[in-house]
């Protein structure tokens, strides 16, 4: 059993048990956040499409970490013959979560 949810504006596919970084929750540690915009919910070959979401369904979850950070994306910039270059990095702030259920 699998469903696509929308967490922060974006998509995820995920399944019980499943663990996965998204954009940054306003939630603690060990919070439990539940996610109600259901888009696709798949049992067993039997698939439930939302218009726009699913009626009743709801995807629970428990924050592990909220203080993780991606790798460092760099950004270089240079003009060639003008003697101008430029680096810099950005780390995108994530919050690690485990699927508990989807009911």
């Amino acid at each position: 059993m699998y469903a696509i949810v929308d967490i922060a504006s974006q998509q995820f596919k995920v399944e019980a048990g499943m663990e996965i970084f998204v954009n940054r929750l306003k939630a603690a540690k060990d919070a439990e956040v539940t996610f109600d915009k259901v888009l696709l919910i798949d049992e067993d070959g039997k698939v439930k499409i939302g218009a726009p979401y699913v009626e009743g369904a709801v995807v629970k979850a428990t924050v592990i970490d909220d203080t993780c950070r991606a790798d460092k994306v760099l950004v270089f910039k240079k003009k060639r013959r003008k003697g101008y270059q430029k680096l810099t990095g950005h780390r995108q702030d994530l919050t690690k979560i485990r699927i508990n259920e989807i009911a």
